[in-house]
């Protein structure tokens, strides 16, 4: 049985710049993503489970983080498409599992620019005096302007950002290490809870209820596949880009966990807003804890500016596949997509004035669980359903790595509930409310009609779009 194409004038006037991103600039894009985690709201784990119980959290987050990388990393080679997630749920579990993953990875992208830009007006406001609705509309103007401008001149300011935030970590792990004592990890006194010891003061309990900031130190990092249209070489940049900026988190997390509770105590660093800076300040580096303290603000920026990209290349999918209002996959004469960048950072920006960066950050995280759990089960799916399909990177461990990442991220599903049960039960009704859109609406207005011709969308030649004319050109695609 066959179904007509699609229009190619449609997909001319959607089209991203191909060929703008090599794997370095991949990687910076993952570690942008991430790199604000490192600088506070990880440490908040510690006065939940005390140091070690911490660590074991944390421990099982990167594990989890890991495993889905690499599972991610073969999708994105074999699927390189800007939905990311949600065209790897489409290609495993039809129209409505790649919305519901798209919709999780949704809330995750539109929620966090509104928490991290609360906390840039804090740190504004620690600096110049200056907090409130102003700061944040400047911030969201000013880096959606700059995205707005293109893709590859985005990239590179990210990359310099970045950078900024990254010497901050290094330099602060350097003057630390002088100071370390392993006794101080452990200076929080043991209470009565089951599994309490020396080591994990609050128990088994403690731990279950720090993996949501285990999480901090990698959220969002798999984003990365979100520009795998922008790719150089998706085939071989996407899982090298993606691996590496895991590799490079992995060791900025072990640097803030260790050497910050080890120099400062862990008691402090658990309790502490600015975590490096104040444990720069016990060691006795104030000049270093200024320069970091401005740098923080680096970290929150390059956060703020990478996800905004994220959440802009999945409304773009999500709208160019008829999941969401088609007006929002339209791209500018320098190929971005002007209105997927604008109308989430408005509603961001609105979200923002609610001042509630901690509960906007949980409902972000409990989207990340849902869509982590969806994304591993495509990657199984897809090695059953599919084993032919070609797959320039293969994951190490096939279905028991992406197996390893779906049980774990069902564990931190528990965990968000845990702590903060309020963001939990938000999400499940904005999850709610977003299926029903779909199932009672969009699903009847999808433009593709299979996954081939949804894959289509994106593998087709940009000039070849271009010189097509106004009317419908049909062709055809197995069903």
């Amino acid at each position: 049985m066959t179904q007509p194409s699609i229009d190619q004038a449609y997909l001319a006037k959607r089209q991203l710049r191909k060929g703008t991103a090599g794997w370095i600039l991949l990687a910076g894009l993952g570690v942008s993503y991430v790199i604000s985690g490192d600088f506070a709201g990880w440490n908040f784990g510690i006065a939940e489970a005390g140091w070690g119980g911490f660590a074991i959290a944390a421990c099982l987050m990167a594990l989890m983080y890991l495993a889905l990388v690499l599972s991610l990393a073969e999708m994105s080679a074999a699927l390189p498409a800007a939905g990311g997630g949600y065209s790897f749920a489409r290609q495993a579990m039809g129209p409505a599992g790649g919305y519901l993953t798209g919709l999780a990875v949704l809330i995750e992208y539109a929620l966090a620019p509104a928490a991290i830009v609360i906390f840039i007006g804090a740190a504004v406001e620690a600096l110049i005096g200056i907090d409130g609705p102003l700061v944040y509309l400047i911030f969201y103007a000013v880096f959606i302007g700059i995205h707005l401008a293109g893709v590859g001149e985005a990239l590179k300011v990210m990359m310099v950002i970045s950078g900024l935030a990254v010497f901050a970590i290094l330099a602060t792990a350097v003057a630390l290490i002088g100071s370390f004592d392993a006794a101080n990890l452990f200076d929080i006194a043991p209470t009565d809870a089951a599994g309490a010891s020396t080591f994990m003061p609050f128990g088994w309990y403690g731990v279950w209820a720090a993996l949501p900031f285990g999480m901090w130190l990698f959220l969002a990092v798999e984003g990365v596949p979100l520009a795998a249209e922008e790719a150089k070489d998706p085939a071989r940049d996407m899982p090298k880009g993606i691996i590496a900026a895991m590799l490079f988190l992995l060791f900025t997390a072990l640097l803030v966990v260790v050497l910050l509770a080890g120099a400062a105590g862990a008691e402090m660093i658990g309790q502490s807003g600015v975590p490096l800076v104040d444990a720069l300040n016990e060691a006795g580096n104030p000049t270093l804890a200024t320069l970091v303290n401005v740098l923080g603000l680096a970290g929150l920026i390059a956060s703020f500016f990478s996800i905004i990209y994220g959440y802009s290349r999945l409304v773009f999918a999500l709208s160019r596949a008829g999941y969401l209002p088609k007006r929002l996959s339209l791209t500018s004469g320098r190929k971005v997509p002007y209105l997927a960048l604008i109308v989430p950072g408005v509603f961001g920006f609105l979200v923002s004035l609610s001042g509630e960066g901690d509960l906007m950050l949980g409902m972000a995280v409990v989207g990340a669980t849902i869509s982590y759990a969806l994304m591993a089960l495509s990657h199984i799916m897809l090695r059953v359903q599919q084993p032919d399909l070609p797959r320039p990177y293969k994951t190490p461990g096939g279905v028991v790595t992406s197996g390893i990442a779906l049980v774990l991220s069902l564990v931190a599903l528990t965990g968000v509930y845990a702590f903060d049960p309020r963001a939990f039960n938000y999400t499940i009704v904005l999850f709610i409310v977003g299926a029903a859109y779909f199932f009672l609406y969009s699903k009847n207005h999808l433009v593709a009609k299979t996954a081939e011709e949804e894959f289509a969308l994106v593998v087709a030649s940009p000039e070849e779009l271009d010189s097509q004319d106004s009317e419908p050109a049909v062709t055809t695609a197995k069903l």
